[in-house]
């Protein structure tokens, strides 16, 4: 079990700090605090267990739901993505962003999240290395996905890119990693 508060970054302009973990009926409440540079923020995903929520404290954000329009958030707005939904978010503004928000059920989301900011910070890039991303989006296909990445890649090349890590030994660090979540 972590201890809270801590903070992961990925070296892009993008850090969050996961600040605990609430226990409650229908299932754990990850909270957690964001910080974006202007232009900064994921690309379009989902995630397909949980709700993800975004409360803008400072700066400008926007999102976007896939197909929709580009929408703004400014501070004190509430932006609730509920489970399934594909979007994505961004630094909309011209100084750093603060948000705070949730995700619900906690699920494998800081195991996740944490692996893709420590691969982006390990490439020096703006993404995580193809080993890494080929793995975690594979093995955690069952609760996200990043629609950013075309889908004959994921199906395709993903298993591929999946077999030369292994021969390499690429995935050590994931020994421990916690099981996928299937509802």
């Amino acid at each position: 079990m972590p201890t809270y508060p801590y903070t992961i970054e990925n070296g892009h302009g993008e850090s969050l700090t996961w600040l605990r973990v609430v226990r409650e009926p229908d299932g754990d409440r990850v909270e957690a605090e964001a910080v974006a540079q202007p232009g900064a923020g994921p690309p379009m995903h989902v995630h397909y267990l949980q709700e993800e929520a975004a409360r803008v404290v400072s700066g400008k954000v926007g999102y976007q739901l896939l197909g929709g329009e580009e929408q703004f958030a400014g501070p004190g707005e509430l932006v609730v993505w509920p489970p399934g939904t594909a979007h994505r978010w961004w630094n909309a503004g011209d100084t750093e962003a603060r948000m705070t928000g949730w995700c619900k059920p906690a699920d494998n989301i800081e195991f996740f999240l944490g692996s893709i900011f420590a691969s982006m910070k390990e490439t020096g890039k703006g993404r995580p290395g193809i080993f890494d991303a080929a793995f975690l989006i594979t093995r955690y296909r069952s609760e996200f996905a990043m629609l950013a990445i075309p889908a004959p890649v994921q199906r395709i090349a993903f298993p591929v890119v999946i077999l030369i890590g292994r021969m390499l030994g690429k995935y050590r660090k994931y020994a421990n990693a916690p099981a996928p979540i299937a509802r």
